[in-house]
């Protein structure tokens, strides 16, 4: 696994691949993840992608890490490329913002780093 650092994000993304399944109230898509930050995610765009289009849009992620360790956030769709949807975290509760602190944890190298992400997250709250 590798971090994609971009100079416009407060946020460093993690290349992660775990069982993913996005839901917005009674859809469901099993998708590929194909990084995730501690603001959000990106994942590869399903062929079967046909949301709800309310005003505002709300979406559920159920990131399975093992057995009962899972992350569940809710979320809002960020942008749209051609075969990749991004999303930003919108609520996480404090089980499921423990299991990414870890995730991410593990996958940098640099605890400052680690540390100011943390406290860009607790700053946009």
């Amino acid at each position: 696994m590798h971090t994609q650092p971009d100079e416009r994000r407060h946020f460093t993304r993690i290349a992660f691949d775990a069982l993913t399944l996005i839901s917005q109230e009674d859809l469901h898509w099993s998708v590929k993840l194909l990084d995730v930050s501690l603001k959000g995610m990106l994942i590869e765009k399903p062929l079967t992608w046909h949301p709800h289009t309310d005003p505002t849009p709300v979406f559920t992620a159920h990131i399975q890490l093992s057995g009962q360790t899972h992350i569940i956030m809710d979320m809002r769709l960020a942008h749209t490329e051609a075969h990749r949807l991004g999303f930003e975290c919108t609520r996480i509760d404090q089980g499921s913002i423990s299991h990414l602190r870890r995730v991410v944890e593990l996958n940098l190298s640099d605890e400052a780093l680690l540390q100011r992400e943390l406290k860009a997250l607790i700053s946009d709250q």
